[in-house]
Formats: structure tokens, C-alpha cells, sequence
């Protein structure tokens, strides 16, 4: 029997899969090549290339549903009542973290460029599944905390750079690859972690203690080894807390619930209490903070590429939907009020790709100017970044209309993801008080962002008043704390501009410095001022390959 008419599909775009994830991503193709010594640059494109293809496909694809459509389950005793305090996840999970362990995204230490290469996968890799990039970024960022201890690192940091997942709970010395968590809040401090009451109490053997207290959130605590704080007899200090002892006993480590989270639903965070756990010291006593910052930084550079990363999905989405999705006679994307609200959200993924992919560049050049341009710029990305990624999410889904409202599209995973990286790590409060921190410690922070914005003096009339008037709320620091959100959202917008002018197509950077920088800017997306050449700015943002 011939099938009825209204059963024919009409005016659907094709699914956007089996396509090269890097190579469709201009914005991101330009950074690494900016970025890369050029005789490093075939090996780095072919490696990102590689992995791009691979989050592109259908399959890897399905696993990241897989794994968000059942998420880890916690079970505290086996069957004979013994406690045992793992988490099961789905094989889809583990196929995923298998992937991006191989792929160097906890390799970025050892590697030349390892740095920028592991930044542009990161940025890939998020927008496949997001829930996996908390313990390959907790892992990748334990490693300069744990150089505070040369002996840990020469014994840990081999395990956790390796390109091997060994996801079974033994001893870390017969594992060819471990994997990182770490617990930092406690209930009644959060964010102020020098209010922590875990205690430690030292043993007799030098450097080692055992632990009692409950922490609030830990995160990954299926990992092999965590960076936790506890206070010492001389203050708070930072300590690894293996998962499994050298014996093969397992330690103390009792995950009393997972919590019930809005995103990342497919990764496992907990509430974890010590009770005798041993443990052993990073760093010295009372230094814990200052041990654990090193590790915070690296996370938090995390937050803003993995921000980068869902918004470019997000854009990605909608102007591939837009390009072929026709109504009222024509395309979407040629619709001047669509290309309007298209073009608005490529200037927020570009913009957050190109300062996100910088900073990762001076992590690998490591010189004291660098660095000091990490102390300042790291916490205005992470605070901005990851702002702007909710908004961009829900837009995108806006241009698919009721078609990006479902499961099936894949958006809403998207949506409740966006939050996430403003939340983790210190929100936007804390991220604003850092900057403050660092203004008033280390005036050659601020030096290195001037310098790094400066570099664009003279090429856009817009941006220069836009740091003219970021030199205007530095003058004036009476009141300083409660302007703190302003003032950094004007730094890292004006750092943002300066890369664009220096290295973004014309469109975009004249688009951004109007809308963002010269104040020709409504409230919402899609209120670009008249004049501009948005459907250049549409057309880079289109994922082909």
C-alpha cells in the first residue's frame, strides 16, 4: 500500500553528524595555528583532526546519550554487607573517558604545545560530552599542585599525564594510568575553605596523617587519588588521599550519596566522609591553599574553555538548523532578523574561543609575564566565559523553535550543562574577588593584561575608549568591591576585543567592537546595530568542514 503524503518529510535539515569537529570550527582552527610553532603545526592538525572526527560521529555521539540517560549509580555494601563505596556507570561512560584519556587530555604537562593542543581538544571534547571532562580536567590540573612535593610528582605525575584508562580500583603503583578528584568544600564554608573543619592529625612515619571530616562536594570520586584540605596542627593544609593502599586495602573513603545535579547528570559528584583516612601531605602545613591554588587555576582555565566549547555546539547547532530550515518564503539564515540573532551569538563563541585559547598559550610559554597574565586574565575568563554561556544556549535553542525543545535534538543536555562552569570552581563573586585580590597583590598582573591589550592600540577607535574607560574604574577604587562584576566583565571584554582586531576576520572584529565595546547593543541577542556584515560573520560560524 503506498504510503500517505502526510507521513513525507519536508523542510528538516539533515542531522549534523559525521563531520570533523575542529576542521568545521574556523574560530578554533585560526587560534591553534596562531598558537603552535609552525613546525609543530601538521602534527598538532592531524591529532585534532583525529579527535574531531571521532566526536563527530554518530556513535561516539549515541554513547554521550548513553551515558546521560543513565547516570552512576551508588552502591556502598556488596552483597555480604561488606562496605565497598563504588560508583557504577553506564560502558558508554567509560568508553567516553577511555577516548579522551587517549586523546592527551590529561597529557598536557609533558608534551610540546601541550598546552594549546590539549585546549583545543578540550574545547572539542566538551561538546560531545561535558560530564567526562570534570575527572580529565581534575586529573590534567593535580599535577602542578602536586609539584609542591617533588617526590609525589616523580611517583604520581607518569600515571596521571598517561595516555592509558585503567578505570579498576587497585594500588596506583600497579595502574599504568590513574585518574584524579578532589575535595575542597565543606557545608558549612563552600567557597570560604578556610572555615573547613576537617581534621588532620599527623602519624608517626614523616608526612603522613589520617583524616576525619565530611566534605561537602567531591568531585569524580571514582578517581584513583584526590587533593583534599584539611587543617593540620599548623593550619590548613593540602593532602592526597589515595583510593586504594599500597596493600591493596581500600582507604577509608565512604561516599555516603551522589547528588542529584541539573547537568552533567552522566558524571558523579559526592558527599564523602574520612573517618581514620589516611593520607599523605602536599606541600607544608598551613600552605594548603597557596598548594591546591595551582590546581584551582588549571580547573578554572577549564571552565572557560569547557563554556567555549558548549557555546560553540550551541551556535553550531543553530546555524546549521537556520541554514537549511526555510519559512515565509526563503531560508531562515537569509532572514535579516534570524542572521541578526545568528551573527550575535558567533561574536560571543568567537570571542570566548580566542580568549580562552590565549591564555592556554601562555600556560605553555611560562614566562613571568605570561604567568602574571594568567594571575588576572584566568578568573576575568573563567567570571565572563562562563556567564555568557547559559544565554547562548538558550538562544540556540530559540532558533530551532520547538524542534531544539526535545531530548532528541540534543540542545537540552546543552541547556542544562551552560550553568555548570560559573558555578564550579567559585562563581561569579568569587571569580571577581580574585581579580581584586590580584590587582591589589601583584601589580605586574596587571601590567601583563595592559601589555596583552595594547598590542591593539590604534586599530579600532572603539577599543581604545573601551580602555580608556577600563582605566577609569581602575582610578577609582573607593568602593571597589561592590563594582568588582563590572570591572571585570570591562577587562575581560576589552581583552576579548584586542584579540579579535589583531586576529578575527574585519566582520567579526567590527561586529564585536560595536555591539560589545561601542555600547550599539540591546539587552538581548539579535540587537546588532545596522551597518555590519553579518552574513560574513554567520557563514565562518557554519560547521563545514
Amino acid at each position: 500500500m503506498a504510503g500517505h503524503s502526510t507521513h513525507t518529510v519536508t523542510n528538516q535539515p539533515p542531522e549534523l553528524a559525521e563531520y570533523d569537529l575542529f576542521a568545521a570550527d574556523r574560530a578554533l582552527t585560526e587560534a591553534v595555528e596562531r598558537h603552535t610553532d609552525p613546525a609543530l603545526l601538521p602534527e598538532v592538525r592531524s591529532e585534532l583532526s583525529g579527535l574531531g572526527r571521532t566526536s563527530g560521529s554518530s556513535q561516539v555521539r549515541e554513547w554521550a546519550v548513553q551515558a546521560n540517560e543513565q547516570p552512576p549509580r551508588l552502591r556502598t555494601h556488596d552483597r555480604y554487607g561488606r562496605r565497598i563505596d563504588e560508583v557504577d556507570f553506564h560502558p558508554a561512560w567509560h568508553r567516553l573517558l577511555g577516548k579522551g584519556v587517549s586523546a592527551g587530555l590529561t597529557g598536557a604537562w609533558t608534551r610540546p604545545a601541550g598546552h594549546v593542543r590539549r585546549a583545543a581538544a578540550f574545547v572539542i571534547w566538551t561538546q560531545v560530552e561535558a560530564g567526562t571532562c570534570c575527572p580529565l580536567s581534575m586529573t590534567h590540573a593535580a599535577v602542578p599542585a602536586l609539584r609542591a612535593d617533588p617526590a609525589l610528582a616523580a611517583e604520581w605525575e607518569p600515571r596521571l599525564t598517561s595516555a592509558i584508562y585503567d578505570r579498576d580500583l587497585r594500588p596506583a603503583e600497579q595502574k599504568a594510568g590513574a585518574l584524579f578528584g578532589m575535595g575542597m568544600t565543606e557545608k558549612q564554608g563552600g567557597s570560604d575553605v578556610r572555615a573547613n573543619t576537617t581534621e588532620a592529625r599527623p602519624l608517626a612515619e614523616a608526612g603522613t596523617y589520617t583524616l576525619t571530616g565530611h566534605k561537602w562536594f567531591c568531585s569524580a570520586p571514582m578517581s584513583d587519588g584526590f587533593l583534599v584540605l584539611a587543617q593540620a596542627p599548623g593550619g590548613l593544609t593540602c593532602f592526597l588521599v589515595p583510593r586504594v593502599l599500597a596493600d591493596g586495602t581500600r582507604n577509608v573513603f565512604l561516599i555516603q550519596r551522589l547528588k542529584d545535579k541539573l547537568g552533567n547528570r552522566s558524571n558523579a559528584s559526592a558527599e564523602v566522609e574520612f573517618d581514620g583516612t589516611w593520607a599523605r601531605r602536599v606541600g607544608e602545613e598551613g600552605q594548603g591553599v597557596r598548594t591546591i591554588i595551582e590546581m584551582v587555576s588549571a580547573t578554572r582555565l577549564d571552565c572557560a574553555l569547557g563554556s567555549a566549547g558548549l557555546m560553540r555546539q550551541a551556535v553550531a547547532q543553530a546555524v546549521h538548523h537556520c541554514t537549511y530550515r526555510e519559512a515565509f518564503g526563503g531560508r531562515l539564515v537569509d532572514k535579516p532578523l534570524m542572521r541578526n540573532v545568528l551573527a550575535d551569538l558567533a561574536l560571543e563563541s568567537e570571542a570566548a574561543t580566542a580568549l580562552a585559547l590565549r591564555l592556554a598559550a601562555a600556560c605553555d610559554d611560562g614566562s613571568e609575564q605570561e604567568r602574571a597574565l594568567l594571575r588576572l586574565a584566568v578568573p576575568a575568563a573563567k567570571y565572563w566565559i562562563t556567564k555568557r554561556c547559559a544565554p547562548v544556549a538558550v538562544e540556540a535553542v530559540e532558533c530551532l523553535g520547538g524542534n531544539g525543545y526535545v531530548e532528541e535534538s540534543g540542545m537540552p543536555r546543552l541547556v542544562r550543562e551552560s550553568p555548570l562552569n560559573s558555578i564550579w570552581e567559585g562563581a561569579g563573586n568569587v571569580q571577581a574577588l580574585d581579580v581584586l585580590r590580584a590587582l591589589r597583590r601583584e601589580p605586574g598582573a596587571l601590567d601583563a593584561c595592559l601589555t596583552e591589550i595594547g598590542r591593539a592600540h590604534g586599530a579600532d577607535h572603539r577599543l581604545d575608549r573601551a580602555v580608556k574607560d577600563l582605566f577609569t574604574e581602575l582610578a577609582d577604587l573607593e568602593n571597589i568591591e561592590g563594582r568588582a562584576r563590572r570591572l571585570v566583565e570591562r577587562l575581560a571584554l576589552v581583552l576579548q576585543g584586542s584579540l579579535l582586531v589583531r586576529h578575527a576576520p574585519p566582520a567579526v572584529a567590527d561586529a564585536f567592537c560595536a555591539s560589545r565595546l561601542g555600547g550599539d547593543h540591546g539587552a538581548s541577542f539579535g540587537t546588532l546595530p545596522a551597518g555590519l556584515d553579518l552574513a560574513s560573520v554567520v557563514e565562518r560560524a557554519r560547521p563545514v568542514s
